[in-house]
């Protein structure tokens, strides 16, 4: 495999190194905010709407690029959509931009459900009409992500096949380790039968960060983990308890998004902290705003029974779940683009990133189609988003919110025949 354009063919072309990833951290900050304010749908929705932006719309990163980082952030512990828009925050504006895209990405939604905590608890949008049309419309995203995914990722038969077999496997064995199992298989799959013809699988991509910085962030991330248990029985700090519960809840789920829900259920029910009814209570909430849905982890500090509670406990939480991706996401870049220049390594993520389009397919199945698609008026609302994705080019926010009005105008008006 070629490692891209010789030093002066970069000076006469920036782009086609990769280098064109310069970028200052306002400019992620802004990105990001507005993806905080719109993508709805869960963490396969996300990746979605990251695609569309990052990759068509603004260039940062290729198709390949993009593909490899969500299939590194696949196997790495915590929310992958969080770690893929640190990890493309990193690449663009180097850390302070990896703050900047986890801030403008999650800032939106903590803040929402840390309001909710503290007292807006009257309003109940579990069944709301226009939060159903939010979920329609993640339908149309994630089904635009798998459609463009499927036609650069799996050219020939041989990758769409293990596609599709990666999708029938996701759906045998729904669990996260099913996942893992099925793109490690893949991976050797793709080592063994999809040899590179010499070609890039992707553009250079400059990562601003050195190695032993990465080593640290990963020998930080096993330290807290390590030293918070300890430090917790050492120190009778319901702070410290707090910190710990949440840090190790964010280094331990695999899978992300509605994964998480059982192990903070363990951490704060049975011990106390929160109510059985005020959790499910946050987690309908959960269901009503845009962004990851670790950010439930804000709602629960704020909801706390004792101190740190309201904002500080949010802040807390919050800082505790997600504090685990950084240090992975930093740990594993440096090493990630030197491993992808490797022939065999190439290979591998060919058969990786087929079956991340399986995978991907899947969820549009279930959760994401069996949870919105529930009659005919459903399926063309969702016919018509995807149209105006696919076809009409309408930026993916002006589709959340004429989703999220039409869901609105169906409840009002009773059309909304379902399935027997």
């Amino acid at each position: 495999m070629t490692t891209g354009p010789s030093p002066a063919a970069a000076k006469e072309d920036p782009e086609a190194t990769g280098t064109r990833s310069a970028g200052s951290p306002l400019e992620v900050l802004a990105v990001a905010t507005r993806l905080g304010l719109t993508s709805f749908g869960g963490p396969v929705a996300h990746l979605g709407y990251f695609r569309e932006e990052y990759v068509n719309r603004r260039k940062w990163v290729d198709e390949a690029t993009y593909a490899d980082l969500v299939a590194l952030c696949q196997f790495l512990p915590g929310p992958a959509s969080s770690q893929v828009g640190i990890g493309l925050g990193i690449i663009r504006a180097g850390l302070l931009g990896g703050l900047m895209a986890w801030i403008g990405f999650t800032m939106p939604s903590a803040i929402a459900l840390m309001l909710f905590g503290l007292g807006v608890q009257s309003f109940n949008v579990a069944d709301a009409g226009w939060l159903h049309g939010l979920k329609i419309v993640a339908v149309a995203v994630v089904a635009q992500a798998v459609w463009g995914m499927a036609r650069s990722l799996c050219p020939d038969r041989e990758r769409a096949t293990i596609a599709i077999v990666a999708a029938i496997a996701a759906l045998a064995i729904p669990t996260a380790l099913g996942q893992v199992l099925t793109i490690a298989v893949a991976g050797l799959i793709g080592w063994k039968l999809l040899p590179v013809d010499g070609a890039s699988g992707g553009q250079a991509v400059r990562v601003p960060i050195g190695r032993r910085a990465g080593l640290v962030a990963l020998a930080l991330f096993f330290g807290f983990l390590i030293a918070l248990p300890i430090a917790r029985q050492l120190v009778q700090s319901q702070g410290l308890a707090v910190f710990d519960s949440f840090y190790r809840v964010g280094s331990l789920v695999f899978g992300g998004g509605h994964v998480v829900l059982p192990l903070l259920w363990a951490e704060v029910v049975p011990n106390g902290w929160v109510t059985n009814e005020q959790f499910i209570a946050g987690y309908g909430a959960t269901q009503a705003v845009p962004g990851p849905l670790f950010t439930f982890s804000a709602y629960l500090g704020t909801v706390m029974q004792q101190p740190p509670n309201g904002v500080s406990g949010a802040a807390l939480a919050l800082v505790a779940v997600f504090l685990p991706s950084f240090f992975l996401v930093i740990g594993a870049l440096p090493f990630w683009e030197s491993m992808r220049a490797r022939p065999s390594f190439q290979s591998a993520l060919r058969g990786v990133n087929a079956a991340v389009v399986g995978l991907l397919g899947a969820a549009l199945y279930s959760p994401v189609w069996t949870s919105a698609i529930l009659g005919p008026a459903d399926f063309a609302l969702g016919l018509a988003a995807f149209g105006l994705l696919m076809f009409w080019k309408a930026p993916p926010w002006l589709v959340v919110v004429l989703g999220a009005l039409s869901g609105a105008v169906l409840e009002a008006v009773d059309w909304s025949p379902r399935l027997p």
